[in-house]
C-alpha cells in the first residue's frame, strides 16, 4: 500500500461554517448536487460550488508538490479522474509543457464547459470503467471524487486506477479521525456516498489491493 501524504498542503484553505451548512442542506439539495450538472457547478451555492471558475491561486501552488514527489517531467503521462472543468490539468500543462494530459469526469456539463485549452484532453467517462489501456499513465490523480460512489463501485474505481497507473497514484477522500470530525463531515457532506474513519479507509485499501498514495478531506 502507498503512503498517507498531504500533497494538497499548499491548496488555499477556505473558511467554512460547517454547522450552518449542515443546518441548511436538505436531502433534495444533495440529490440535485449528485447529478453533477449545471446546478452543482454553476448554480445556487446550496447545490454545490455556486460558480466554478478557474483561478491560478488554487492549483498553481499545488502542482510543484506533485512534480517533486513523483519526479514528473515534460514526458510524463498524467490522468485526472474527476477532472471537472480541467483546471488542475491546465496548471499541469503550464508547469510541465509537453506532458501528456488526460482527464475524465462523469459530468457532461463539466466537460462541455472545460477550460478551452483542455477540451481536447478531457472526456465524459465513469471512474469504474476508465477508457485507457493498462499501465497507460505515470501518475493517476483523483481528488475528492471516488468517495461519491457506493462502496462496491468505489472498489471498482480504485482497481481501475490501479490498472491504468504505471505505479503512481494519489487520491483524496472524505474521512474522519473521531466522532467530532464525523459530525462535521456529516454536516458538510453534499455528494459523498462513502465516508469512513481513516483506519477503515486504510483497511479497505489493503483489502482490495489499492497500492497508491492517499490523503483525507476533513472540513
Amino acid at each position: 500500500m502507498g503512503q498517507e501524504i498531504n500533497l494538497l498542503e499548499n491548496y488555499p484553505k477556505a473558511k467554512r461554517d460547517v454547522t450552518l451548512r449542515g443546518q441548511e442542506k436538505t436531502e433534495s439539495d444533495r440529490s440535485i448536487a449528485r447529478q453533477f450538472d449545471k446546478d452543482f457547478f454553476d448554480g445556487d451555492r446550496k447545490h454545490g460550488y455556486g460558480g466554478f471558475s478557474y483561478h491560478p491561486r488554487f492549483w498553481t501552488p499545488v502542482i510543484p508538490s506533485f512534480i517533486s514527489h513523483y519526479n514528473l517531467t515534460s514526458t510524463s503521462k498524467i490522468l485526472d479522474v474527476g477532472c471537472a472543468k480541467g483546471f488542475m490539468l491546465y496548471d499541469f500543462e503550464k508547469q510541465l509543457p509537453g506532458s501528456i494530459l488526460k482527464g475524465i469526469d462523469i459530468s457532461s456539463y463539466a466537460i462541455e464547459n472545460a477550460i478551452e485549452s483542455m477540451t481536447p484532453h478531457v472526456h465524459v467517462a465513469n471512474a469504474t470503467n476508465l477508457p485507457f489501456e493498462k499501465d497507460s499513465f505515470d501518475l493517476v490523480i483523483s481528488i475528492n471524487t471516488v468517495h461519491n460512489l457506493e462502496k462496491n463501485e468505489l472498489k471498482k474505481a480504485l482497481l481501475e486506477i490501479e490498472r491504468v497507473s504505471h505505479g503512481n497514484s494519489f487520491i483524496t477522500v472524505d474521512a474522519y479521525h473521531n466522532e467530532e470530525e464525523k459530525k462535521l463531515m456529516d454536516a458538510w457532506n453534499l455528494t459523498a456516498k462513502t465516508i469512513m474513519h481513516v483506519d477503515e479507509w486504510k483497511a479497505f485499501f489493503k483489502e482490495i489491493g489499492y497500492t497508491g498514495d492517499y490523503y483525507w478531506f476533513i472540513p
